[in-house]
């Protein structure tokens, strides 16, 4: 009840952002559902609609992400010392924003199901003269409970993810009235952040998946990459080694995001390179592994199209739907992560605003930050991509 009233009150923002992922959750539903008619259709290719499951496991996986980072950026379960006297300390606010994912994502969920019954003539006749019949696998009966089973993936895990995110955040003090903050003396800014140690790990599960793509590409028949669409080949491996490719990727990107601030302020920084850096360093970890995230997708949309740019696509509705789903939340979270990191860092702006600091200068910082992620990420994502594609081509 008490989530009801506070998305009641929220920002519009706020509840377009929850919105956002409901739709990506009855995307998940709706895929895991087709892989469930798939299977129950088709008893013998049991290995088929296996794989057909683990591939919905990635934009699953996306969309619990986007979940947690809305959940982050949710002005109504941030902790507050405030709160805490009244009983809604840390621990109960992450319970909270759980509630509040699950019931965003069950939403989807039961939007997905509906429309997959529709769609498949067990509610009201077969819709668009029965042309998603066959892609739904309209001539077998969907287990109900395995149904439900599935849609409660998204909701359980995006919950469960929330709460362990959440659970740890430092209580903010509150803010004045006039939603102000005093300046920080120059002789009490705090030290640069610790680097993270992420970025070894990183490297090494990034290695680790081009190998195993490497040697999943020799002596296969069919596809060497193949896709949802169709199963000419096994892509267990594939999977695998893009899977640990992609954690890799997530896993280094706070370490890159750390070097790039320290590039920005080696050789006698000024004022706008020393506060990039100082910015770049501070909001490693929350950017980082979005960052990374982002690589990853994109690297591995790089690797498809040079395989299957000049060819026929072997993939159809479903692959793309997931292709959308993925590339859509694994941005979404990075632009949610942002915002999240402007909320953090707005009284410090506040504060350079009021002893005297130009606003150019702040943008002029940000553009900075922007461009050096650019240029670092850029060639490692193509990089990537290269190296994926090479052994799979050759």
């Amino acid at each position: 009840m008490l989530a009801l009233r506070l998305a009641r009150g929220t920002h519009p923002l706020v509840l377009v952002r929850r919105l956002l992922v409901a739709a990506a959750s009855a995307g998940v539903g709706f895929l895991l559902l087709c892989t469930l008619a798939y299977a129950s259709t088709h008893p013998a290719y049991s290995t088929a609609a296996v794989l057909r499951l683990l591939w919905c496991f990635v934009p699953l996986a996306a969309t619990v992400q986007f979940a947690v980072a809305v959940a982050r950026t949710d002005p109504g379960t941030r902790p507050r010392s405030g709160l805490s006297a009244v009983g809604l300390g840390p621990v109960r606010l992450s319970l909270l924003a759980a509630v509040s994912t699950a019931v965003s994502c069950a939403l989807g969920s039961m939007v997905a199901l509906l429309l997959f019954l529709h769609l498949r003539g067990d509610l009201t006749g077969l819709p668009f003269d029965g042309a998603g019949a066959g892609l739904l696998n309209a001539d077998a009966p969907l287990p109900m409970a395995a149904a439900l089973l599935l849609l409660a993936l998204a909701p359980v895990a995006a919950a469960a993810a929330t709460a362990a995110a959440l659970r740890t955040r430092p209580v903010q003090a509150e803010m004045p009235e006039d939603g102000t903050q005093d300046p920080m003396p120059d002789d009490q800014l705090p030290a640069p952040a610790a680097p993270p140690s992420g970025l070894p790990w990183g490297v090494a599960l990034t290695a680790a998946g081009l190998a195993v793509e490497a040697y999943a590409s020799r002596g296969g028949a069919g596809s060497p990459f193949p896709l949802p669409g169709r199963f000419d080949a096994t892509p267990a491996w594939v999977l695998a080694g893009w899977s640990l490719t992609a954690i890799g990727l997530a896993m280094a990107g706070p370490g890159l995001t750390y070097l790039c601030g320290r590039l920005v302020q080696a050789a006698r920084p000024g004022a706008v390179r020393l506060l990039a850096g100082r910015v770049l360093m501070d909001e490693a970890r929350r950017i980082g592994r979005p960052l990374g995230a982002v690589c990853a997708v994109l690297s591995a949309g790089i690797a498809a199209f040079t395989l299957y740019g000049t060819g026929p696509r072997p993939f159809g509705p479903l692959t793309a739907l997931g292709a959308v789903l993925v590339l859509g939340c694994t941005t979404a979270t990075l632009l949610t992560s942002a915002l999240e990191a402007r909320q953090a860092r707005a009284h410090t702006a506040r504060a350079l605003l009021r002893l005297g600091a130009p606003a150019s200068a702040l943008r002029a910082t940000a553009a900075l930050r922007a461009g050096v992620l650019l240029v670092v990420f850029a060639p490692i994502t193509w990089a990537v991509a290269k190296l994926a594609a090479l052994p799979l081509t050759g």
